[in-house]
């Protein structure tokens, strides 16, 4: 018998309109037997097909969808196709290196799928216990489609326990890399650990906007905040910036980004690093009378889920009020929110109130800005317009007026 979740009246609407997701809250029962993992027919509460998708028992979202055709089997063919397509569309849209997000999880039809490629190694995690499920059938699709050389996991992340997951890391084919992986990105050279780095080793979303930062960084003096291995710095380092100074507060990844100087060959003039708390870096800044013609604020996640939102929130307005202050006038501001609970709308909210308090606060009453760029992710990170929790990266462009 083909197992069914039957929803609740009203709670198929979502499905009709694609969003791929089955909350707990939204099921009224089974019928047939259910596992971890194990494809299940979506009904809604008169017995009509709506979607078929993969179940999940310790999740709050019960059922991720993987098609709403009734006649398409889940079977290996079917992860072949979606791999494939996924892989096409970044041969299409993807230029200029070989750092690339092949599948991107509900975007590409595979939820809870994340695989990055960093040369001719992937790098894959598994997020969801269907995806796990299904392992196997990936891993192949991958290694024939790609030709890579070996296939790490990286299922280290914390959303694993709520699928009922231990956390992962090792190799699904070939040999796991002794040293770390070295990627080119529009022209910079950069070492990816894809064994302790953040995420899967770098993060491949910015890509878009450190190639906009290496174009505005002629002759421009830098200051980067919560820098990790340098990624925006180094671009403002290739595009010509005079001198950048890096924040981070995690000394091991700072070494990794002074390594990667040497390796572009960039001169160590031109850099310092520094390693302390960045609130108090940015603080000291101030009390210094410091200013940069160009400040990039890239935080780590300040709102893991909406439970933190008011506290993520203030801490957004304390370090853009003052990267704000210290931006000499014409002055750019990279800033950016990787905090899903935090939308594009709420962002920019934050950031308006910032320019009021700088304004207000500071030495200087003149200070105002404008809007130059909303920015965002890649086309290796396409958002669908069903799925708007995909979209987790916001960030603006701003300049002092």
């Amino acid at each position: 018998m083909q197992a069914s979740v039957i929803l609740k009246a009203g709670k198929e609407r979502p499905l009709y309109r694609h969003h791929p997701w089955v909350y707990s809250n939204a099921v009224d029962r089974f019928e047939g037997k259910v596992y971890p993992g194990s494809t299940v027919h979506v009904l809604d509460h008169q017995g009509k097909f709506v979607a078929k998708g993969l179940y999940s028992p310790s999740s709050q979202i019960r059922v991720r969808i993987l098609t709403w055709d009734e006649s398409e089997p889940i079977d290996h063919a079917f992860f072949k196709r979606r791999i494939t397509k996924a892989i096409e569309h970044r041969q299409r849209w993807v230029k200029n290196t070989n750092a690339i997000r092949l599948i991107f999880g509900e975007s590409d039809g595979l939820p809870g799928l994340v695989v990055d490629q960093y040369d001719n190694t992937l790098v894959c995690q598994f997020l969801f216990v269907g995806m796990e499920h299904w392992k196997e059938a990936i891993v192949n699709a991958l290694v024939k489609q790609t030709g890579c050389v070996r296939i790490v996991e990286r299922s280290d992340a914390a959303v694993r326990s709520r699928e009922g997951l231990e956390p992962f890391v090792g190799a699904l084919h070939g040999e796991l890399p002794t040293e770390p992986i070295l990627v080119d990105e529009c022209g910079v050279k950069y070492t990816v650990d894809v064994l302790k780095g953040h995420k899967t080793g770098f993060y491949i979303d910015q890509r878009d906007s450190r190639d906009l930062l290496s174009q505005l960084s002629e002759n421009k003096e830098v200051l980067n905040v919560f820098c990790y291995t340098g990624g925006f710095s180094l671009a403002a380092l290739k595009g010509g910036a005079t001198h950048v100074t890096s924040v981070d507060s995690s000394g091991e990844a700072l070494a990794m980004a002074q390594r990667q100087m040497v390796v572009n060959q960039f001169s160590d003039d031109r850099a310092t690093w520094i390693d302390a708390d960045a609130f108090e870096v940015l603080t000291q800044l101030r009390k210094e009378g410091r200013q940069f013609d160009v400040v990039v604020l890239d935080p780590p996640k300040f709102a893991p889920s909406s439970h933190h939102l008011d506290k993520a929130l203030r801490a957004y307005k304390e370090i853009n009020r003052a990267g704000m202050q210290l931006l000499k006038p014409g002055g750019l501001l990279f800033t950016f929110s990787c905090s899903g609970a935090v939308d594009a709308a709420l962002f920019e909210k934050t950031i308006a109130m910032a320019s009021a308090e700088a304004m207000t606060h500071g030495v200087d009453k003149s200070i105002d800005f404008r809007i130059i760029k909303r920015l965002s992710s890649g086309a290796d990170h396409p958002l669908l317009t069903s799925f708007p929790e995909g979209d987790y990266l916001k960030g603006l462009l701003l300049q002092r007026v």
